[in-house]
């Protein structure tokens, strides 16, 4: 049997990776060749990705892969989702890409709906409501004046962005337009009336394709610089949670899936959009899938609380801490009486998150957190209640029974934060795999190329892929007491 070997680049709002992904006898490994840092640079007050530095890290990651010595059979990019780059009419980017933890943004959607309703603009496209999707973006834009939006050419989502850097071709990939507020859900295009506003034109976003279409090859002078062949860029599902999706290692229908990282997005794979009223009410998104599935899911604020903390505990009395540690730490807490909402607007990017955790238990009338570890504990415990409360308004809109819940992504390796999870949804959850999101981008890229047929042949390869973590529930009063609390005190009722 043939092997064949992938190249993924997955590019988070944190860091990216370079995997190279082989299928040698029905088995799918993944290797890690190289790991760097993607930080928002703040610049006269603005928040912006380095695009250049990514590509340069990439080419980085294809060098590393020549070295391999082996055959590549294509690449695919994944990376988060409403962030775009704005093109020139000679092909060259307008600017840095504007980083959605920008505040540019605050207070335009109640600007937008004034020609929109809020109601219709979510009829429309069923999306979440998030200051910083691609549609009030590109108001805020408008509204600013920052960029010739009407000298512009072209429109790209990241990812495309980057498969542009790459090959020269220009495409508009459907699971990352499906995040931009922008799309349709029932026809899978970009609702024009909704560009009005924007008096933008549609013709400014490229071809929309599905998952696993051939964008263009390598260009030459990127394929001589970096000793590898014009080998074919897939349009993988663009968006890192779709990726995340595809690798889900589920052998059934009946399961919800958190992806768990920085953010926490919970959801259910549905064959059809959910756009109603409760959908509306509840603040739910229905973003594109593989097969042209709906993601049903919610956005959580994850990881990012305890990734502000630690960067703030060094910064400030260059405190550092291993995983171990931070697992022994909210373990050596006795009773945590601290909980916050993630979602809390207080935390989307503070100077300080000790602070702005502090100050939120102080509003709410709760004990504030006094060392490190109750910090911690007071993250975890939080993070689990509410995937509770997301997970119980699934389970009112769901066609099926949630029998468990899935982790995926980084945090599916946060083995307390995975008991506590499954302690307070009373449901088994099945933790991993880590990488689903490259794992998920190289399924993408076997089924472009014809070796796997169909979803659940790409599960079980994902399956097999790596070794998986089973937690069951216990402790099933405290924890319902614990979310009685949670509810009443962060005013989630």
């Amino acid at each position: 049997m043939k092997q064949y070997s992938f190249l993924a680049f997955d590019l988070g709002a944190t860091s990216g990776r370079t995997i190279l992904g082989t299928l040698n006898e029905g088995k799918l490994q993944m290797k890690e060749l190289t790991r760097f840092p993607n930080q928002i640079l703040e610049l006269g007050g603005h928040f912006y990705w380095n695009i250049y530095s990514l590509y340069e890290h990439l080419k980085a990651g294809m060098v590393a892969a020549a070295k391999e010595d082996v055959e590549i059979e294509s690449i695919g990019i994944d990376t988060w989702g409403v962030d775009f780059v704005c093109v020139r009419p000679d092909g060259s980017f307008v600017s840095l890409p504007r980083a959605y933890r920008d505040p540019y943004t605050e207070g335009v959607p109640e600007q937008y709906f004034r020609h929109i309703p809020r109601e219709e603009v979510y009829r429309l496209t069923g999306i979440q409501f998030m200051n910083f999707n691609s549609l009030f973006q590109l108001y805020a834009m408008r509204l600013e004046g920052s960029i010739d939006i009407d000298g512009v050419r072209s429109i790209l989502f990241m990812p495309d962005a980057i498969s542009y850097l790459l090959t020269g071709k220009e495409v508009c990939e459907y699971t990352i337009l499906s995040t931009s507020q922008l799309m349709n859900p029932e026809t899978c295009r970009i609702e024009e009336r909704l560009l009005e506003p924007l008096q933008i034109s549609v013709e400014k976003f490229p071809p929309i394709v599905m998952p696993g279409r051939i964008i263009g090859n390598l260009r030459d002078d990127v394929a001589a610089e970096i000793g590898l062949s014009a080998i074919p860029v897939v349009a993988v599902a663009g968006h890192d949670t779709a990726s995340a999706v595809a690798a889900v290692p589920a052998s059934g229908r009946n399961f919800a899936y958190l992806s768990s990282g920085t953010w926490s997005l919970m959801g259910i794979e549905s064959e059809k959009p959910i756009v109603t009223d409760e959908a509306y009410r509840m603040n739910f998104t229905n973003e594109g899938g593989i097969d042209g599935t709906t993601r049903f899911l919610k956005n959580i604020t994850g990881l990012w609380l305890l990734e502000q903390c630690l960067k703030v505990w060094k910064n400030k009395s260059g405190v550092t801490y291993s995983y171990p540690q931070i697992v022994e730490m909210a373990q050596s807490v006795a009773t945590n009486e601290s909980y916050v909402n993630p979602d809390d607007a207080t935390f989307s990017n503070p100077v300080s998150m000790p602070e702005a955790i502090a100050d939120y238990c102080k509003s709410h009338h709760m004990a504030v957190p006094r060392t490190h570890a109750e910090y911690v504990r007071c993250i975890f415990e939080s993070l689990a209640l509410k995937y509770r409360f997301v997970l119980t308004r699934l389970q009112t809109v769901a066609s099926f029974p949630i029998e468990c819940l899935h982790i995926i992504g980084g945090g599916s390796q946060n083995d307390l934060l995975n008991r506590f999870t499954a302690n307070a949804i009373g449901l088994p959850v099945i933790a991993g795999p880590s990488e689903a999101t490259a794992l998920g981008n190289v399924l993408v890229q076997l089924r472009a190329l014809g070796v796997v047929a169909d979803r659940d042949s790409m599960r079980r390869l994902a399956a097999g892929a790596v070794s998986l973590q089973r937690y069951e529930p216990c402790d099933t009063e405290l924890w319902n007491e614990k979310y009685v609390i949670f509810r009443k005190k962060c005013n989630l009722l």
